[in-house]
């Protein structure tokens, strides 16, 4: 026999999803900088949000990835709830991005999660520029064999 579920339903993994973004969007953290018009450091505690994923999920809820994974995520119970899920970790990393939230240096890292980044990005093709006349008469020279 098998550990008990952590949610008994789909409403529960939602309440306890809808707890963790509340407390993704609401971290107090401690900040400090300093004050050139006071000539010393100044701490403050800041609200910040941090991105929604899967894993800070589990570690919220309590669970491990895998036991998530093969209790939810494959359970047809669940299905929507899960899909919305990854769907609104999604969401939230684009529009943290597109906020400034998030370095856009880190783009690649974060977009590949989600299937946007595949790899480098594809070099562009080089384009042939037309020779000028004195550059084609001396490519035809060499062609006729008259530089040997």
């Amino acid at each position: 026999m098998g550990r008990p579920k952590r949610f008994k339903n789909a409403r529960e993994l939602e309440e306890a999803w809808e707890a963790y973004k509340a407390d993704c969007d609401n971290r107090m953290v401690l900040t400090h900088d300093f004050s050139a018009k006071n000539s010393k450091f100044v701490s403050a505690e800041l609200k910040k949000s941090v991105t929604y994923t899967i894993e800070g999920f589990c570690v919220f809820a309590g669970l491990s990835r895998s036991q998530f994974y093969e209790t939810y995520a494959g359970n047809p119970r669940y299905a929507d709830t899960v899909t919305r899920m990854r769907e609104e970790c999604e969401v939230d990393a684009r529009n943290k991005f597109e906020l400034g939230v998030i370095p856009t240096q880190l783009a690649g890292l974060w977009m590949s999660n989600y299937g946007y980044c595949k790899g480098q990005p594809a070099e562009a093709p080089v384009q042939q520029q037309e020779d000028d006349p004195l550059t084609k008469s001396l490519k035809e020279e060499l062609k006729h064999g008259l530089f040997k």
